[in-house]
């Protein structure tokens, strides 16, 4: 078992940045590709960005190109998501996710999930 654990999220105000972590722990983590997701209230799971195993193929979601960034630290265990530029619509759980094999933007082929923090933006 792969354990996740995400911190840094809080309330922010609109146009301002955080930056979201995630510790790995139980298995080896440069092994796996690591997603991160939100949901927002009423709303289903959305793919945010994902990363592959060495960092060097990343893909975002169309509606956080250019105001997030994803990066990992296989010497530290974790991955981070860079929040610049924050908007109301961001409010969500953000969740980081993590799979063996290629990034991909598809939620059901992950296999490891944390418990998610919590990013409110206000206007």
């Amino acid at each position: 078992q792969m354990q996740l654990v995400e911190s840094g999220g809080g309330l922010v105000q609109a146009g301002a940045s955080l930056v979201l972590s995630c510790a790995a722990s139980g298995r080896t983590f440069s092994n796996y590709a690591m997603g991160w997701f939100r949901q927002a209230p009423g709303k289903e799971r959305e793919f945010v960005a994902a990363i592959s195993t060495s960092g060097g193929t990343i893909y975002y979601a169309g509606s956080v190109k250019g105001r997030f960034a994803i990066s990992r630290d296989n010497a530290k265990n974790r991955v981070y998501l860079q929040m610049d530029s924050l908007k109301p619509e961001d409010t969500a759980v953000y969740y980081c996710a993590a799979r063996t094999g290629l990034a991909v933007a598809a939620a059901t082929l992950y296999d490891y999930w944390g418990q998610g923090t919590q990013v409110t933006v206000s206007s």
